[in-house]
């Protein structure tokens, strides 16, 4: 673990330094603090190196990107932020992954006139009674996804589900969303431990329950843990997901055991538009790696700041965030607007997964909900 942590920092390190270099005489200063470090590390990594890839695409030497890694502690993230702020001088700050921790960060960044776009994390209250001008959600409200697989779960006549979900406003909002769409039975609900890895309880209670489906949301190495013990427990229900639950660095780790499970995303490698086609194919000749759903939304957060930088300087606030509402850039998810909350409008889609060679990914098998907007939006007063 000690070199895992190391090894993610020095990478932290060597992209912000060389970066800087880039941008001697930088005039916007962008701040990501992400995770770079233990169980959630891969997730932060892929927002960062989409990120990254469109802005060394853009070639431009007026932008200086600075990056730290949170270690998933919301203490680590906020003396960060801190930091960045008032010494580093940032003009805009992305790149928060678990929605703790940008509960603790994104309400005093916006309060000292500092932009923030969230590449991930949305939670519901940010969306609603405590949003704000500069406050961007570049992904989804954290509610969409789940959304989107409860109204799948009726399609498929799945009547009794067994929901689970970590007990942080993600794992909330999660359950929140599925319950709001879906029109069955729960045959139970759990809230697990952030970050826990055993689940052999939760299946217990899984196999007694008389369910006839499970619904779970378990990102990163949570959810790498529970689809593996899931399939060594001999218990056979229907499994329904969010893509954040069956994205792509997962996949790989849990292998056959995922193959035709039904999950919900924003994206997906097979979307067909210019946009995404050449940044998937960008992505794997840079990395080495498919791309997965958090390095699509780092791509698209920095292309969105990017394209409001063409039109304005970040130090005319008013103007730059007429910029970033109209959105003006070309999308890896196609059409892309943003609702009067500063958070997606857009397309959600039923994804199975499946084995392409020795890979294991996703494609598309339908549209889940279309145009959607999150239930918030109505509570946000600007």
């Amino acid at each position: 673990m000690k070199m895992l942590k190391s090894f993610a920092m020095m990478t932290a390190v060597a992209t912000a330094v060389s970066t800087l270099a880039l941008a001697a005489q930088a005039e916007t200063k962008i701040g990501m603090i992400t995770t770079l470090s233990g169980g959630g590390a891969g997730l932060g990594v892929d927002v960062r190196d989409g990120f990254m890839l469109a802005i060394e695409a853009a070639g431009r030497d007026d932008i200086e990107v600075v990056i730290e890694d949170d270690q998933r502690k919301p203490e680590s993230a906020v003396q960060i932020a801190d930091r960045m702020i008032q010494s580093e001088k940032v003009d805009i700050m992305t790149g928060i992954i678990w929605s703790n921790l940008a509960m603790a960060v994104v309400p005093a960044a916006t309060a000292q006139d500092v932009f923030y776009l969230s590449p991930n994390a949305g939670p519901s209250v940010l969306a609603g009674k405590r949003c704000h001008k500069n406050y961007f959600n570049v992904a989804w409200q954290n509610d969409n996804l789940h959304e989107a697989a409860g109204a799948y779960a009726n399609d498929a006549g799945l009547k009794n589900s067994f929901i689970l979900a970590p007990n942080y406003p993600a794992g909330k909002d999660a359950l929140t969303g599925y319950k709001r769409m879906y029109g069955g039975e729960l045959a139970g609900e759990i809230y697990t431990k952030l970050g826990q890895t055993d689940y052999a309880a939760e299946i217990a209670q899984i196999r007694a329950s008389g369910a006839d489906s499970v619904y779970f949301f378990l990102p990163g190495g949570m959810g790498i843990s529970f689809l593996k013990q899931y399939a060594d427990s001999g218990v056979d229900l229907p499994i329904v997901g969010p893509a954040f639950s069956f994205d792509q660095g997962i996949l790989q780790a849990v292998g056959a055991a995922a193959l035709g499970i039904k999950n919900t995303s924003q994206w997906n490698k097979d979307l067909d538009n210019a946009a995404n086609i050449a940044f998937v194919a960008d992505f794997q000749a840079k990395y080495g790696r498919l791309p997965s759903l958090y390095a699509s939304q780092g791509f698209d957060t920095a292309n969105l700041i990017l394209s409001a930088l063409d039109k304005t300087d970040v130090s005319d606030q008013d103007a730059f965030r007429s910029a970033l509402e109209a959105a003006d850039f070309d999308s890896v998810r196609g059409d892309f607007k943003f609702g009067p909350n500063h958070h997606p409008v857009q397309n959600i889609y039923v994804r199975e997964v499946i084995q392409e060679g020795d890979v294991f990914t996703n494609k598309i098998i339908a549209t889940g909900l279309t145009n959607h907007a999150d239930a918030y939006a109505p509570e946000c007063k600007m």
